[in-house]
């Protein structure tokens, strides 16, 4: 399931290059609100993403849609006793934004940085592998460690590709849909 950053994914980011991929049985989030995301939106948008699937999907997530997923997981997918629900299968998120850095964007400002998630003893918890950057614009290294560790993420670091976007020069990201299918191998 893909959930692109603010104004959607365009047909030459690595995101919409795996949906072409893997075709019918991908979905894309839609949410009303791409150029002025409002989080709720976001999060029904993933909702309603998550429940057209017939089997618990990945979340495939890149920059603001890893801290939609990050608020989608702590509130939708977290039970009150801290176990998780079986909704999805697990969660790829690549080159979260700082929410506090000063280059995010304004029209985003009412998402945050992914927020502690307490997990009940001996309960499972989603798979998450958090994808970083060591050079990217919009979150530094130190804050990208920081959120995986909030969610109890494996950090996975590709070394300096930017924003690991179109602007990288990434393309297709061939690396990147490896590091995707080895992670879905472990579910």
């Amino acid at each position: 399931m893909i959930v692109p950053g603010i104004w959607n994914s365009d047909a030459e980011h690595w995101q919409s290059g795996w949906e072409r991929e893997r075709g019918d049985d991908a979905v894309r989030i839609d949410p009303a609100s791409w150029g002025e995301p409002e989080p709720g939106d976001w999060r029904d948008a993933i909702s309603r993403a998550v429940a057209s699937c017939a089997e618990p999907p990945v979340l495939v997530a890149h920059s603001l849609g890893v801290l939609a997923v990050a608020e989608w997981l702590a509130t939708n997918a977290t039970n009150t006793d801290g176990t998780t629900t079986s909704t999805v299968a697990g969660a790829f998120l690549v080159a979260p934004p700082d929410p506090d850095a000063p280059g995010f964007p304004a029209a985003a400002a009412g998402f945050s940085a992914p927020r502690r998630v307490r997990t009940a003893e001996g309960a499972a918890r989603t798979p998450i592998r958090m994808v970083v950057s060591d050079d990217d614009p919009y979150c530094t290294l130190d804050r990208a460690l920081g959120f995986a560790d909030a969610m109890g993420a494996t950090v996975l670091r590709v070394g300096a590709l930017g924003h690991v976007n179109v602007a990288s020069g990434v393309g297709d990201w061939p690396a990147g849909r490896e590091l995707l299918r080895a992670f879905e191998d472990t579910l």
